[in-house]
């Protein structure tokens, strides 16, 4: 009897910690996506219903939570991020790049902000800001035809028109609504593409 009580025991500690381990990442996204960029403990307890000392062991491994609140953001995000582009010309790929990149961003935007404030802490953050800016790139590529993928200039004031960085800084800085900022982008995509005499 007590040979088959204490791996139940231990099996039983095992889902209990995975389970306050996916409470405690759910509550630090409910609690980003409402405006919080760095919750703290105690934030997190309540939010995830947890013990104050439960959510200290989870963060002494900040790196690993920010793995899982980033692979659930991948996982909602997956399906807009995959889609593949209607248009057959590369000016309706690229207008139409614009119009999932405001969406994309927009939902992700909470935890990008989040992930700024920390990314310097983490060595994770970092690498997944990289991976994000080289799909981004890599994405404007294949809507390109060569000659303008060759076009350094080009390409280079493209990618920073389509970027987060710029969405973030029209959103967050200077105050613009989805709308107001999404066609501030298609203006400058417009005008790029129109010096570009192609």
């Amino acid at each position: 009897m007590q040979a088959r009580t204490k791996p139940e025991t231990v099996d039983g500690r095992i889902v209990r910690r995975h389970n306050n381990r996916r409470r405690i990442v759910a509550a630090m996204l409910e609690l980003v996506r409402a405006g919080a960029i760095s919750p703290n403990a105690e934030e997190v307890a309540e939010r995830a219903g947890v013990g104050l000392r439960t959510v200290f062991r989870h963060f002494d491994d900040m790196d690993s939570l920010y793995r899982e609140m980033a692979e659930a953001m991948r996982n909602e995000l997956q399906p807009l991020v995959s889609a593949p582009l209607g248009s057959l010309d590369w000016k309706g790929k690229l207008d139409e790049i614009v119009g999932r990149r405001s969406r994309l961003f927009e939902r992700a935007m909470p935890f990008k902000n989040a992930a700024d404030v920390h990314r310097h802490r983490s060595a994770f953050l970092r690498k997944d800001y990289q991976t994000m800016r080289s799909a981004e790139r890599a994405a404007l590529e294949t809507a390109l035809p060569a000659v303008l993928r060759k076009n350094k200039e080009f390409f280079e004031a493209l990618d920073q028109a389509l970027s987060f960085s710029t969405w973030q800084h029209l959103r967050r800085d200077q105050k613009l609504t989805q709308e107001q900022a999404r066609h501030t982008v298609e203006y400058a995509l417009h005008a790029l593409v129109g010096a570009s005499g192609k």
